[in-house]
Formats: structure tokens, C-alpha cells, sequence
């Protein structure tokens, strides 16, 4: 009988635990600076600890949770093997969907699946996560690194996390608040965010670009204008709630399925709002990879944002106090409709999406044709 091997036979069918042990040493430190007094336990546990006892403040707390990934975003990340800010797009598609309905973000939980851990990729990940939640002021509790060789490639990985927030039962955000006459705000994105990367690769591919190209209008390779981060909102939005109290109805934040599709699922049945695209102009990187896949701007409509991140419905009176106190945070904000009830006009209309039957809404007229984004 052959002598058993002293190699590890973990390592030897393709799975590093010693690299898995680098990468969490690597990150320690990132992760760290998300926590405050009410994360217990340190880094590493089998679970992370959350001390709840501030909700004892709350007269009944609700607590909201979200769970989501990045999409195929990370395949241009891959491509030029640039890690650093895809971890900032997780928290943008989780943590901002739980400021929907209003509530404060408290933890969030990572998962890393790759073909084979370098600790140093590794690292750069999470550290962005680490960097997405001190912006968004969510402790970075846990998180799961998995080695599936033979599954993925060497130098493939997918990214996905769950967060956690609280809200006061009487303060929760939506439809049931939205009134006839409300505004409807638009929140500039910082481009595509981390949705129709299958249709932006897709038209890429066909163009016969690669990702380390210069693209000429868009003044960074093609790589690197692609991978522009997912703008946060949750702590400007969080601002906004606290000062403008009751006058902030709704929000939605604009991911898969479009513009449209999101704000009416926040509005309730029987309402509808006509949203004006002569109000913006999407950035050049929208009309660059529109011009190049042969499509028009409406087309894409239902795939990318075209420049608002998010929609904010807010009390009429309180509108201009909204949009200055966004702007003064760096945020461009702007007008793009009015809530109505009663009879609508001829026309097709977006009536929700994810399995909600909102209000209805639609975009009207023509983009206004200027080069420095939204007016």
C-alpha cells in the first residue's frame, strides 16, 4: 500500500486555506473601521454579533433587510484586473435599497465566491465594501470567502451581501403616503451604477472593443469608464428625512428595469406621473454606448438609468427645500414630474414591476442635448 502524501489534500484538490487566512488578515482593517461600540466580537467569529439594544429607543422598530450582487460588472473589473471599488457597488445595490422605505442601515454581511482566493484581490474587494459602508454608516459584521476551483475560473469571482436597518413603524417610506400634486425629484446617478452590464458588454464585444482602449469621448479606457462606482445616497437621503421630516413621501431607487418601472412601484394604484426627459441630458458614457450598439436612448430605458440614481416624491411645499439640500451635498437634483390621481392621458404607461401593481408612469418628450450631464 502506498504511504498517505503529508501534502494537504484540501490544497491539493485546489482549495488554498492559507491564502483564504492571508485575505482576512489583509482585510482586518478595512472591516474594523465600519465598526462602532455595537459590533461585539471582533472579526472571524462564525457569526457576527450586533449589540440590539438601541432599538429599545424605538417604539416599534421594523427592521428591513436587503440582499443583492454586483451583476456581471465584475467581469470588466476582471478584465483589468481592478478590485478597489466593485465592493463600493455592493453596498450601493444593498444598503441603498433599505433606505426606501426610510430606514437607517445597521449591518451588512459579504459574499465572496471565487475560483481561487489571492489574498491581495481578495483584500481590495472587501476593503471597497469596508469604504461603501463607512460612507453609508453600516457596520461590516461577516462575510464568507468560498474557493470553488473547477467551478470558476482562476481569475473569476462573483460578489453578493445582505444588509439590515431599522425603521420607526410610523415613519416607513411609500406609496401610502404619496398624495396628488406631489413632486417627483430626480437624483443624478454617477453613470451606469451596477445594472445592463450584460447589454453594455454585449455591445463591446460586438464593437470589437477591448477594455484597456482609450475611448475617445469618454477620456479614460473603456475599462475604467465602465467601472466609474455606484453613487451612494443612503446617508444624504437619511439627512434629508430628518430635515425635512413628514415632507419627504417616497423614494425608489433606480436598478433593474428602469426609471419608470421603479417609481411606479412606489406610487400608489390609481395615481400616475409623466416624467420629462428634456429636464437632464444622460452622460456621454449613456449616448456613447447607445450611438455604438445602434440604439437610441428610449431603448435603453428599461436597462440603464440614463443619469438618475434615484427619485425622490416629495410634499409640493417642500420640493426646492429638498432639491437645495441635496444639491449642497454634492447630489444634482431637479424637478422631473408631478403626481396626479383621476384620468390619465392616452399611452403607454409602466404600471410597476418586481411583482408590485404601483401607479403608472411614463417619460415624455425628448433628452435635452448637452454635455455636461444633468441641468
Amino acid at each position: 500500500m502506498a504511504a498517505p502524501s503529508s501534502a494537504n489534500p484540501y490544497a491539493q484538490a485546489g482549495v488554498d486555506t492559507a491564502a483564504g487566512d492571508l485575505a482576512v488578515e489583509l482585510m482586518k482593517s478595512a472591516v474594523k473601521r465600519t465598526h462602532g461600540p455595537e459590533v461585539q466580537g471582533g472579526v472571524g467569529g462564525f457569526a457576527g454579533l450586533f449589540d440590539a439594544s438601541a432599538l429599545r429607543g424605538y417604539t416599534r422598530p421594523l427592521l428591513a433587510s436587503s440582499t443583492d450582487g454586483v451583476g456581471t460588472k465584475v467581469a470588466i473589473a476582471q478584465a483589468i484586473d481592478k478590485h478597489d471599488t466593485i465592493g463600493q457597488d455592493l453596498v450601493g445595490m444593498v444598503v441603498d435599497d433599505i433606505v426606501v422605505v426610510g430606514a437607517t442601515p445597521l449591518f451588512m454581511t459579504d459574499y465572496i465566491a471565487c475560483g481561487k482566493v489571492v489574498p491581495e484581490r481578495i483584500a481590495a474587494i472587501v476593503a471597497g465594501i469596508a469604504h461603501g459602508c463607512e460612507l453609508t454608516g453600516t457596520a461590516l459584521v461577516g462575510g464568507e470567502t468560498a474557493e470553488h476551483p473547477g467551478l470558476l475560473g482562476p481569475a473569476d469571482y462573483d460578489v453578493a451581501g445582505a444588509a439590515t436597518g431599522v425603521v420607526e413603524a410610523d415613519r416607513v417610506l411609500g406609496a401610502e403616503r404619496v398624495r396628488p400634486g406631489d413632486v417627483v425629484l430626480a437624483l443624478a446617478s454617477s453613470g451606469l451604477h451596477s445594472n445592463g452590464y450584460s447589454l453594455v458588454r454585449h455591445i463591446v464585444a460586438g464593437a470589437g472593443i477591448a477594455y484597456g482602449d482609450h475611448a475617445a469621448d469618454l477620456g479614460l479606457t473603456w475599462g475604467e469608464a465602465l467601472l466609474e462606482p455606484t453613487r451612494l445616497y443612503t446617508a444624504p437621503l437619511l439627512q434629508l428625512i430628518e430635515a425635512l421630516g413628514d415632507g419627504v413621501h417616497a423614494l425608489s431607487h433606480v436598478t433593474g428595469g428602469g426609471i419608470a418601472a421603479n417609481l411606479a412601484r412606489v406610487l400608489p394604484r390609481g395615481t400616475w406621473t409623466e416624467l420629462d426627459r428634456a429636464t437632464w441630458s444622460p452622460q456621454p458614457v449613456f449616448r456613447v454606448l447607445a450611438d455604438i450598439g445602434g440604439l437610441s436612448l428610449e431603448e435603453t430605458e428599461g436597462t440603464w438609468n440614463l443619469g438618475v440614481g434615484f427619485l425622490a416624491v416629495v410634499a409640493p411645499e417642500k420640493a426646492t427645500d429638498a432639491t437645495g439640500a441635496l444639491r449642497a451635498v454634492g447630489i444634482d437634483t431637479w424637478q422631473v414630474g408631478v403626481v396626479h390621481d383621476g384620468a390619465r392621458p392616452d399611452g403607454e404607461f409602466e404600471s410597476g414591476a418586481k411583482g408590485v401593481d404601483g401607479g403608472a408612469v411614463r417619460l415624455v418628450g425628448s433628452y435635452a442635448d448637452t454635455s455636461n450631464g444633468a441641468k
